[in-house]
């Protein structure tokens, strides 16, 4: 099965679907996705001995400004296996720029109908000052030890600028 064969979510932009490339805490090893063969690879073993703080993915069925699906970081409690799908909601965005130019993540929590846990996180200051701040320090970090390679971060954006990322990147997706 191909993730394009995925939705982008069911009510866009407030109920979507991330699929998991990379588990929380789990080894510094960054997975991505083939698209269109829909088999999980490893990219490259992380040359800082760091682990993602999140669940991390992407939004099938959308293009962000940096050429790729729109990313994705699901704060949940426990860590998701690479290639299942996660019906999530935002709650806010991370802007930063790499090596490759700017690079917008959503910041969302597992939908409502999944977990009460997040009912009452509707901004991302309504997570742990702690969880952010490792979120950013991971990306300001993750990729110090590799050559080329660079992060700088911008701010943190509301749940309604994550909301129009994903306008913006299902608006830009064009089927191949």
């Amino acid at each position: 099965m191909s993730y394009t064969d995925i939705p982008a979510g069911n009510a866009i932009p407030d109920d979507f679907f991330t699929v998991i490339e990379i588990p929380a805490n789990h080894s510094p090893i960054k997975y991505e996705v083939d698209k269109p063969s829909g088999q999980i690879f490893v990219d490259r073993f992380l040359s800082t001995p760091m682990f993602y703080p999140a669940n991390y993915g992407f939004i099938p069925n959308t293009l962000s400004d940096d050429g790729d699906p729109l990313d994705v970081l699901v704060i949940c409690p426990y860590p998701v296996s690479p290639g299942v799908v996660i019906r999530s909601r935002p709650v806010g965005v991370m802007y930063m720029t790499d090596e490759a130019g700017a690079d917008a993540k959503v910041i969302a929590v597992p939908h409502d109908k999944l977990s009460a846990m997040y009912s009452d996180v509707k901004e991302c200051s309504d997570l742990p000052a702690l969880l952010l701040a490792q979120i950013q320090h991971f990306f300001e970090n993750y990729k110090t030890l590799e050559p080329g390679k660079w992060v700088k971060m911008g701010r943190w954006g509301s749940a309604d600028e994550a909301r129009e990322e994903i306008r913006k990147s299902v608006a830009a997706y064009s089927p191949q």
